[in-house]
């Protein structure tokens, strides 16, 4: 909650239709973490011949993202220790996919299943808005001003540990001790021309790209349509040429302000702060969202993911047979450190689904965005920044003409604007986070400009008011 006079804008929600995909996905509404298995993934230590070069006609795993790293083909190779310390059950693998469907839904059928979610949503539409800190205080004939419930006049979320769990790394305690064998080979993974490249080496890749901020999203260990963005961002950031191909001077460049020691997968041990964090299932609907003290993390891996920038899939497979409790020891990725650039515009586009940070004329950053949608597009021009809020609350409207009804949504990272809101001078019209990490690139959004909590958290800490927005 802030303590000034609040700083409210809108956002129009339309009902999103979303494209039509080879995949039947369930008719649930509710988000569910069970469905996001680590079976889902691909076996993390498969290795395969790689011309990082890319051949388009073939890709690591028959996955059915939108786009993974072409590879030429090479015959099977037999297991090794990386499969048997990750994935020791992959003989039984397809069997127990095909047994548990519903528990082990890949990347695109998961996306599908969010995107179905968000149709059948009731939210007909909405506005982000900053909770005022004095409910007496505000303007009754203002018609973005709102009046708490009676239940949640006490809630203050100005303190919420959500975005501090995904901001303080410096109050997190990460080791090198006791890695597995896998986690080392990927801490030394190093590129060479020709190589055959397997999960330890994408993994490196993908968190060196993280280190550069030219974010490929949630780290899952697969080269998707959001890590392959993201190479060829970096190398637009440093002037060489974009060709989202590895070659020796990508490699320098991205290793250049990275100390050779720096480990990519780390142990963390959870605390007893990690475990007493306020978790709650989702519900579907705005009346049931209504009546949550707040839309929490649905459990500890969902906060976890967000807080070390994994997908939660790939967290499960680095820890298998965790139970999650206090002082128990978990493998988790070693995530950036702050930008520290000032960011004074920002270009959305829609094409690319990037968000291009710059300092003046230099690009800072980048990070994978999903900007409108076919049905509800993002008008094409330039704006300003005219706000910027930490936990909004959000005001769903529902129905229309005598049926309408208004709900107001508490705060949280499942808020369907997450845990941030940067509001445009294009009215209901603004950059925010997701509830869905998973999703970004790949579902639509309602006109506006969305990213992960982790990458609008960071473009908050460095964005100044009156910055310029390009929507493309």
């Amino acid at each position: 909650m802030m303590k000034k006079k609040p700083l409210i804008t809108a956002i129009s929600i339309a009902i999103i239709s979303a494209s039509v995909s080879a995949f039947a996905a369930s008719d649930e509404t509710a988000r569910t973490l069970p469905v996001r298995t680590a079976e889902a993934l691909p076996s993390i230590a498969q290795k395969v011949s790689l011309d990082v070069q890319e051949n388009r006609s073939h890709t690591i795993e028959p996955r059915t993202t939108e786009a993974t790293p072409s590879v030429k083909p090479n015959k099977p190779v037999s297991s090794d220790s990386m499969t048997q310390l990750i994935d020791s059950k992959q003989a039984s693998d397809a069997a127990d996919l095909e047994a548990n469907e519903a528990d082990n839904m890949s990347a695109a059928e998961l996306t599908l299943k969010d995107e179905q979610s968000e149709r059948t949503d009731d939210i007909s539409e909405g506005q982000a808005v900053a909770a005022p800190s004095n409910i007496a205080a505000i303007d009754s004939s203002d018609p973005l001003s709102f009046e708490l419930p009676d239940n949640e006049k006490r809630q203050d979320f100005s303190d919420d540990p959500t975005i501090k769990s995904i901001e303080d790394k410096n109050g997190k305690r990460y080791t090198t001790l006791n890695l597995s064998s896998y986690a080392k080979q990927v801490n030394n993974a190093v590129w060479s021309p020709n190589m055959k490249v397997n999960s330890a080496m994408t993994i490196k890749l993908q968190a060196l790209l993280d280190w550069n901020h030219a974010s490929p999203g949630p780290i899952d260990g697969g080269w998707g349509m959001n890590s392959k963005k993201a190479l060829v961002n970096f190398q637009t950031m440093k002037g060489l040429p974009a060709t989202g191909k590895m070659d020796q001077k990508t490699w320098d460049a991205l290793t250049k302000n990275i100390p050779a020691s720096k480990p990519v997968l780390v142990t963390y041990t959870l605390t007893e702060d990690d475990i007493k964090t306020n978790f709650a299932s989702t519900p579907a609907g705005s009346e049931a969202k209504s009546k949550m003290k707040g839309l929490y993390y649905q459990d500890i891996k969902e906060m976890l993911a967000e807080r070390f920038h994994m997908d939660i899939r790939y967290l499960d497979k680095l820890n298998k047979n965790k139970t999650y409790k206090a002082g128990e020891t978990i493998t988790v990725l070693n995530t950036r450190e702050p930008l520290n650039q000032r960011i004074n515009r920002v270009v959305a586009n829609k094409a690319d689904k990037t968000l291009y940070a710059y300092n003046g004329d230099k690009l800072v950053a980048t990070y994978p965005t999903t900007v409108g949608s076919d049905a509800t597009p993002s008008p094409q021009g330039t704006f300003k920044i005219i706000n910027k809020v930490k936990m909004p609350w959000y005001k769903a409207t529902v129905g229309k003409g005598s049926q309408k009804k208004v709900h107001m949504l508490p705060p949280g990272p499942n808020n369907p604007v997450g845990v941030v809101w940067m509001g445009m001078s294009k009215p209901s019209y603004g950059l925010h986070g997701s509830p869905k990490p998973e999703g970004i690139s790949r579902q639509a959004s309602a006109g506006c400009v969305r990213l992960t909590n982790w990458d609008v958290l960071e473009v908050y800490a460095n964005i100044e008011n009156g910055a310029t927005v390009e929507l493309k």
